[in-house]
């Protein structure tokens, strides 16, 4: 029983980055820090981009909870949570890049999925890149996927309202 609440604190923290990440993407890259996330928004033939660095400050955070909870900090006393909260964090890291970089955009590697929960994240992030700037837009989470056909309805209701300006091609 010594592993049950390591495991579980690092699959929290893996549930509430996804939260994290939900609320970054939503209001930190489409709002002030669009700098950094615009280009992943627009077309390029560059390896990186500068909406990378975000990963750089997820690194940062999972490296910091390494450090605090390594056997003395600043000679205190480690905080045990925090290697298995760092742990979490670097989860999290991988199964975004598996999954956003990888499988939705294809940067890693060449697979398009047929059906089920892999296609429904497919269908949900390129729903979110299906509106043109950093206003409105749909599906900021990474890991949980929204109905496609709800997407679709929310992009309409933000073209229509003059909320978002959504490309041709959304189906929306």
């Amino acid at each position: 029983m010594d592993w049950l609440v390591p495991l579980l604190t690092v699959l929290a923290t893996i549930a509430w980055m996804e939260w994290v990440a939900w609320a970054s993407h939503k209001y930190i890259m489409h709002g002030w820090g669009w700098g950094w996330h615009r280009d992943h928004h627009e077309p390029h033939d560059n390896l990186f981009e500068k909406n990378d660095l975000y990963g750089v400050v997820g690194a940062v955070m999972s490296i910091s909870m390494f450090a605090l909870g390594s056997e003395m900090v600043l000679g205190e006393a480690a905080w045990w949570p925090a290697t298995w909260i760092g742990l979490g964090i670097l989860g999290y890291g991988i199964i975004y890049t598996l999954i956003h970089d990888g499988l939705v955009h294809q940067r890693y590697f060449r697979w398009v999925p047929k059906k089920g929960y892999a296609k429904r994240l497919v269908q949900a992030h390129k729903l979110h890149h299906a509106t043109i700037g950093k206003e409105g837009g749909v599906s900021f989470g990474f890991i949980v996927a929204p109905d496609p056909a709800k997407l679709k309805a929310e992009l309409k209701r933000q073209r229509e309202a003059g909320i978002a300006v959504v490309r041709d091609s959304a189906g929306a």
